[in-house]
């Protein structure tokens, strides 16, 4: 297990992470009687990809919950475009009045290297809640690619450079950016073919327009399964309780993909800290639920939260990390 999974795996110990990262000064909590400025207002969870996603899951697993909770309604709304770019800057510019969120992946600190001219900046404009879950991502081919294992992959990649196709969500995904990780060390050049969304790029996976891709393991194991797609390998340190037959990337010759996906839970900058911290209990409450849990490891997510201090820290952390991946591999948003 690398020192990266043993920090975020137990617990996010702010003592392990804490020299990545200036530690920060408690914010006050504002002496407010109610929790949120406006209690009875519609609480709208931004999800910046599309329906069926990871993230769409989570809001609309949580959501009701947390509406039964708060004793307000709770409104998932898909805002999918620019890579998550479009879903987050609508809670950048939210009112700071506790009636947005935004339920996002790692996608959102690797577009902050990848880019830099967003006109906002994830780590300042953004106040974090709590995580939600941690996910793996899961590389498939097409049967008809006649890739049946990670040789063949890379056999056929230095063949005909190029002449591979990948699919992924968006540029600037963990999607994408494993994919590239992995051209890197394997040394190979595969084309990078983005979409608009998970949805669309599976749909052309699975019909052999595209030949690779890296799936979440809840939106893959179902086609794998069903022997429409060939598993190749796992990003995870260990295999998967969903695909317990597929062997971790690392193990096949591939590198170390340390790629695994985080979920969380953030809202606008200057939310008063009341109700930042009355969501981050509701949640820590919502996700031990037993039907909770079971519904997102069903689905290959573990459940898994924070406090809004340790969320910024991992922040910080993989804002670093991919900063210096995307510089040292030239990784550029296409």
């Amino acid at each position: 297990m690398t020192a990266r999974t043993r920090l975020v795996r137990r617990g996010l110990l702010a003592a392990a992470l804490g020299p990545l990262l200036p530690r920060l000064p408690r914010a006050q909590v504002a002496p407010a009687a109610s929790p949120a400025p406006a209690a009875a207002a519609p609480l709208r969870l931004i999800v910046p990809f599309t329906p069926g996603t990871g993230i769409d899951l989570i809001a609309r697993t949580v959501g009701p919950r947390l509406a039964e909770r708060l004793g307000r309604p709770v409104v998932v709304d898909n805002r999918p475009g620019a890579s998550g770019n479009l879903g987050t800057e609508a809670v950048v510019r939210a009112a700071p009045d506790g009636g947005t969120l935004l339920v996002t992946v790692n996608t959102l600190v690797m577009n902050r290297a990848l880019y830099p001219k967003l006109g906002f900046d994830v780590l300042k404009d953004l106040e974090p809640v709590s995580l939600t879950s941690w996910g793996q991502l899961l590389l498939v081919a097409h049967p008809g690619s006649g890739i049946g294992d990670a040789r063949a992959l890379v056999e056929q990649a230095r063949a005909r450079p190029g002449a591979l196709n990948y699919a992924s969500p968006g540029n600037g995904t963990p999607h994408h950016l494993a994919m590239e990780l992995l051209k890197a060390q394997s040394k190979v050049f595969i084309t990078h073919i983005p979409y608009r969304g998970t949805a669309p790029a599976l749909t052309d996976l699975l019909s052999g327009q595209v030949q690779l891709a890296f799936m979440p393991i809840h939106l893959a194991v179902q086609h794998v399964r069903a022997g429409k797609l060939v598993a190749i390998g796992i990003s995870s340190e260990r295999p998967h309780p969903l695909l317990p037959e597929v062997p971790p990337l690392r193990t096949l010759g591939l590198g170390a993909l340390e790629v695994d996906m985080w979920y969380g839970v953030l809202a606008p900058a200057g939310t008063p800290r009341a109700f930042v911290e009355r969501l981050n209990a509701e949640l820590k409450a919502i996700l031990a639920l037993p039907d909770v849990k079971t519904a997102f490891e069903t689905q290959g997510m573990s459940p898994a939260t924070s406090s809004p201090e340790e969320f910024r820290r991992l922040l910080a952390a993989d804002a670093e990390r991919w900063a210096r991946v995307v510089r040292e591999q030239g990784i550029v948003a296409d």
